[in-house]
């Protein structure tokens, strides 16, 4: 399954719900929902920076990501961004692959 990293930053409404609703809440909704779709969660943390909190989970497929994607953010609590992740064998075997791409001016 593929591997998507979510950055996930609380609008000032999606604030005050993730503090009265607690941390621990929110990663349990999170499990759910990737349960829900076949999915599973390898990693939630929240963070100080760019972003609120960071999410690494395996879903079965890039319409299952952006239907998750479009979902959360449509909620207007929350601005996710998804970003794929490739194994470093996923990568390798990325790097073995021609394209045939054709520079310009060649």
């Amino acid at each position: 399954m593929p591997t998507y990293l979510w950055q996930v930053s609380y609008t000032s409404e999606g604030v005050k719900a993730l503090t009265k609703d607690g941390g621990a809440k929110r990663r349990s909704v999170i499990q759910q929902l990737l349960n829900k779709v076949g999915g599973k969660l390898h990693a939630f943390y929240f963070a100080l920076g760019e972003a609120d909190a960071y999410v690494i989970a395996e879903v079965p497929d890039a319409g299952t990501a952006v239907a998750v994607s479009v979902e959360v953010n449509s909620s207007g609590l929350v601005n996710l961004k998804t970003t794929m992740l490739l194994s470093p064998e996923e990568f390798d075997a990325a790097t073995k692959k021609s394209v045939g791409y054709q520079p310009p001016g060649a």
